[in-house]
């Protein structure tokens, strides 16, 4: 088996993904059976700078860099072989936000990130605009909020894109994006698998008094949708990509995808009716619909597949990042014991103890808040834990509460689209998360109140999602539909389901009455402390 690895190596009959998430950039080398010949990652996270959550361009090749290395060097330790040509390439990041460059090509602001919640004045007026809900994350929102906010560098904007767009622009030289990274950007018309060309006139009719010296389709990536070709690795990108110069240019790149869309094809959700949530820093429901809905939704994104199918997303900003930060406090108390313990064997420890808490968390509340929620209408981020002296404050509770809190936002979403009769199938968890077994899919079947199915590649997540996006550019059949294509990928590997049980749905629903009544205490932890 490894000779044959080690062939499709020398041969460059690989595909390689890496992904630039929240947290972590993670890079996946797949074969041609897309099983994982190698990883590589790099941790990192956004910083705050005047009020603008950020992530630097020069920590984004870092991370790149750093996570490709990482994957070539385990390449060279395992099959002896030196990573010279891959079959073709892939990269995705978080959705949204604003990337703007000047006719030199230089960035005209820092990134403004998803996470930033600053952007309700564009947000009302363009979902009132175009009757199409723009959340404040999406780029035209950051777009207009800019120019309402009479910013100079707006006439200089020249080219306008996502992190996974920027990342394949410098790599490929091609200004494009896949669909369902678009979609995040501008609303997208599934029919003509393009950007809404009478919202796009709207718009460029709504800023003529500007007198700017573009319009908006100057300034917008190409759209693309899975399976096409997406320009070739250039020599600078090569070397950019691979310092060492080991990695030889012309490989063959697929559209940039959001993770949104990485997630439900490494979920295998992108047929109609059939569904995922990703769970990480932020955490995203993406239902695949069967027409659209009935009237527009503040709580509900329509976005699309990688195929450019028209999907329901109930985006949060937050999600698992309160728990990381208690299992930090747990693990510096473990230290603190001298209790030599892994972070999998604590996380582990921890996760069970909240199937032992009571269905409703015992009357304990948290919001996870890192950043402001758009869902519950908070503008700002303060974690929050509170609980009355009759609480049940236990371990197995607390632990309970903060996986329940994790996807409290998400449910109020999905309880709209339960409300417009959309049809699920089948819901896959993946993420982080759900690498403990049982333990989170449980919560979140309860939150679905439907069956909720686990993948062993749970914890590959969209890096491993790009790859078979790349691979699926590379080796599809004549007129295969990426559906097909994945049913082939997937073949064989149902995974774990787990039906909510009845209590569980009891105590969730209880908690989430208790977390929309308490919002205003968090509204509170906003206004008073500084």
């Amino acid at each position: 088996m490894e000779q044959q690895i080690s062939e499709a190596i020398q041969e460059g009959r690989t595909a390689l993904g890496i992904e630039l998430g929240s947290t972590r950039i993670k890079a996946v080398l797949i074969d041609e059976q897309f099983q994982t010949i190698a990883t590589g990652s790099y941790e990192w996270e956004s910083q705050l700078l005047d009020g603008v959550w950020t992530y630097s361009l020069a920590s984004v090749w870092q991370g790149i860099q750093e996570s490709y290395q990482a994957l070539a060097a385990s390449v060279q330790s395992r099959y002896g072989e030196p990573l010279t040509r891959i079959g073709s390439i892939g990269f995705s990041a978080m959705m949204h936000g604003y990337l703007a460059f000047d006719e030199n090509d230089q960035l005209l602001v820092p990134f403004r990130t998803w996470r930033n919640a600053s952007t309700e004045a564009a947000e009302k007026a363009l979902t009132e605009l175009f009757q199409y809900n723009i959340p404040q994350r999406w780029s035209i929102a950051h777009l207009y909020q800019a120019i309402l906010n009479q910013e100079a560098h707006i006439p200089e904007v020249n080219f306008l894109t996502t992190l996974a767009g920027y990342v394949h622009w410098q790599l490929t030289g091609e200004k494009v994006i896949g669909i369902g990274d678009a979609s995040g950007m501008f609303p997208i018309d599934s029919l003509q698998k393009d950007y809404d060309r009478q919202m796009m006139a709207q718009f460029d009719d709504l800023i003529l008094p500007e007198n700017l010296p573009w319009q908006l389709a100057d300034i917008l990536p190409k759209v693309l949708v899975a399976g096409e070709a997406a320009g070739t690795l250039s020599a600078a990108g090569a070397l950019r990509l691979d310092p060492t110069g080991t990695l030889l240019p012309g490989i063959p790149f697929c559209p940039p995808e959001g993770d949104a869309g990485t997630g439900m094809v490494a979920t295998n959700s992108v047929a109609q009716r059939s569904g995922n949530v990703s769970a990480g820093t932020s955490a995203f429901a993406m239902i695949v619909l069967e027409s659209g809905l009935s009237k527009v939704y503040p709580e509900i994104d329509l976005v699309t597949t990688p195929a450019g199918d028209l999907v329901g997303m109930v985006h949060t900003n937050n999600c698992t990042s309160e728990i990381n930060a208690w299992v930090k406090v747990f693990r510096e108390f473990v230290e603190a014991a001298g209790v030599e313990m892994s972070t999998e064997a604590l996380f582990t420890t921890l996760f069970n103890q909240a199937l032992k808490g009571d269905p409703d968390c015992g009357g304990l509340l948290s919001y996870g808040y890192y950043s402001g929620e758009n869902i519950t209408k908070i503008a700002a981020g303060r974690p929050l834990f509170v609980r009355s002296p009759e609480s049940r404050f236990t371990l197995a509770n607390f632990m309970r509460l903060h996986l329940f809190s994790a996807f409290g936002a998400m449910k109020i979403g999905m309880d709209i689209l339960t409300k417009e009769q959309v049809k699920i199938d089948r819901i896959v968890g993946h993420g982080g998360i759900f690498k403990t077994p049982t333990v989170a899919q449980r919560v979140l079947a309860a939150a679905m109140e439907a069956p909720v199915t686990v993948m062993e590649t749970a914890g590959e997540g969209g890096a491993w999602g790009i790859a078979l996006l790349a691979a699926f550019m590379k080796k599809k059949s004549v007129e295969e539909t990426l559906t097909v294509f994945l049913s082939r990928v997937f073949q064989g590997k149902e995974g774990t389901t787990l039906a909510p049980l009845p209590e569980d749905i009891v105590g969730f629903t209880e908690f989430v009455k208790r977390y929309q009544h308490g919002l205003p205490i968090e509204q509170a932890a906003i206004d008073g402390l500084i």
